[in-house]
């Protein structure tokens, strides 16, 4: 089965691979060539950090270009909006009383500083198929954890 993003996650990474191919690329390609032209390149630091940059950016080239083939891109919204499913974005209240929001992405989205989480993550996978108002209870490293669903959208909410 192919890994599922969401449309803003495949744009990202389409602009990512655009910035690399087209401006930073040759950017750094001009570099080596300047700094190949001021002779022995064997104590030229810059000919050689360049030459390593290059390589991670074809690198990185490489692994978008395969990685975009294989997304599967999730444009639709679910049958049912009223339940979590992938690129949801719900809040949460926990047993404390604390109020979180997260958003359930693929592997290549992950942002746990935007709230973004895996889908296939222990509490991913405990919201799927879920609706408002669910207590939901996982065991986490730290011991056990309990969540109640206090909303759900698939659109970002502007709070």
């Amino acid at each position: 089965m192919a890994p599922y993003i969401t449309v803003e996650g495949e744009q990202a990474l389409r602009a990512e691979l655009e910035q690399l191919w087209r401006v930073e690329r040759p950017k750094v390609t001009q570099s080596v060539s300047e700094a190949a032209a001021q002779g022995d390149r064997s104590e030229n630091a810059e000919y050689t950090y360049g030459k390593k940059r290059l390589r991670e950016i074809d690198s990185r080239v490489r692994f978008l270009r395969k990685r975009l083939e294989v997304l599967k891109v999730v444009r639709e919204l679910p049958t049912n909006i009223g339940k979590v499913y992938f690129g949801a974005w719900v809040d949460l209240e926990d047993e404390r009383g604390e109020s979180s929001r997260i958003r359930l992405v693929g592997p290549d989205e992950l942002n746990p500083a935007l709230g973004y989480i895996s889908v296939d993550s222990v509490l991913g996978r405990a919201l799927l198929g879920k609706a408002v108002d669910t207590e939901i209870n996982i065991e986490t490293p730290t011991g056990k954890r309990e969540y109640v669903i206090t909303a759900i959208a698939y659109q970002q909410p502007n709070d």
